[in-house]
């Protein structure tokens, strides 16, 4: 991992509980910003997951060569990856909720925010190509610029309409909808872009919506805005994930661009570019407010830069993950995250955890885990 990655996210962790307005008093059981029980108790779930991930590991190898040998195999760059991926990813839901409730919410400034986060991550990208230890500058040329297009187009559909489901309705909720993106991306997979998908990924996608259903029955924070904006995100990054592979496939491309740093980063840039259109037409008209609100709130100024910087720097390393192990691991590990931030972030933020809020989760979250695996367990039938 490169240094300024982790230094950013590092950096940008510590500072988030001197925030005015970051929640420092007890909700529930729980106490607000980095040191709260939430946090350590997803940080030790995490740790707990890596430790038995590592004892395997260790077991295998140690008959080979004892300790000295595990530790020599032990891939301590990956376990980074995925440690700053998932505290990026966490950090990123408590900043971009932060920001949203003291700009107003859904009424407020939804899309200005979600486009200035990836105007803030973007210069992080181009800061990364002029770094001292940073990467590579890529040498794409016009018409690679054109074929990125529509996986740019569907990354900033995505983020937009996250980030407006995070503000009509609860981090957990959205969490939840968003976790049945798989459903949405077998229906684009095998009627649009022509890939079988196995009757047993479809046998599991029932129990996919029925445990986002069953998670939506008794939401406090429920809202059809909140529920049409994260399917939207979902279909968005369903096509996203297949223009992407293709694009990763078209001869000459990879060259060019050096590394998937590189990829992620110009895909930002112009998902970055496409949206300011988008929040003219949206919220141009209101403008003036928000940059009276951002001189004079240090809750939104700061929420705002911190979240962007979070975006960006938890999707890179979530792209490293895919690279140094696979697909299903990182389905696998993308569905393991979700538990962590639906579970501490709404306990953080003081959002709803009723029991059958929980068991729809537990449910739609299974059904996910499953979807990852199961061809590996019966086959790709």
């Amino acid at each position: 991992m490169k240094l300024s990655t982790v230094i950013l996210l590092c950096a940008a962790a510590p500072t988030v509980a001197l925030v005015p307005g970051y929640p420092s008093q007890r909700v529930g059981h729980v106490t607000g910003g980095v040191s709260s029980p939430a946090f350590t108790k997803a940080g030790s779930n995490l740790a707990t997951a890596l430790q038995t991930s590592e004892d395997s590991q260790a077991v295998a190898v140690a008959s080979r060569g004892g300790v000295g040998s595990a530790l020599k195999n032990l891939d301590v760059p990956l376990i980074a990856y995925f440690f700053f991926w998932y505290l990026g990813n966490y950090y990123y839901n408590i900043t971009n909720k932060l920001a949203l409730r003291a700009a107003g919410g859904k009424t407020g400034f939804p899309m200005t925010i979600s486009s200035l986060q990836m105007g803030v991550g973007c210069l992080y990208g181009l800061f990364m190509w002029v770094a001292p230890d940073g990467r590579k500058r890529p040498s794409v040329n016009m018409d690679d610029i054109v074929k990125m297009l529509p996986v740019a187009f569907c990354a900033m559909g995505s983020h937009c309409a996250s980030v407006f489901a995070l503000s009509a309705g609860a981090v957990s909720f959205a969490q939840i909808v968003k976790s049945a993106e798989p459903a949405f991306a077998a229906v684009l997979a095998q009627f649009v872009y022509g890939k079988k998908i196995s009757k047993a990924k479809w046998l599991c996608l029932p129990i996919v919506i029925g445990g986002v259903i069953l998670a939506s029955v008794k939401e406090l924070d429920f809202a059809w805005s909140a529920l049409i904006a994260a399917c939207i995100g979902n279909l968005f990054a369903a096509v996203k994930g297949n223009e992407n592979k293709k694009l990763m496939e078209t001869p000459g491309l990879k060259d060019r661009m050096g590394n998937i740093g590189n990829q992620f980063a110009i895909t930002s840039m112009l998902a970055f570019l496409i949206s300011v259109p988008l929040f003219i037409v949206k919220e141009g008209s209101k403008w003036g407010q928000f940059v009276d609100l951002y001189k004079t709130n240090p809750i939104v100024s700061f929420n705002l830069i911190a979240s962007g910087l979070y975006w960006y720097g938890y999707n890179e390393l979530a792209t490293m993950t895919i690279k140094k192990t696979g697909a299903v691991t990182q389905s696998v590990a993308n569905t393991a995250k979700r538990v962590i931030v639906i579970v501490g972030v709404a306990l953080v933020l003081g959002e709803s955890l009723d029991p059958i809020k929980l068991l729809g989760c537990s449910i739609g979250i299974g059904g996910v885990l499953l979807y990852s695996v199961i061809d590996k367990i019966v086959g790709n039938a």
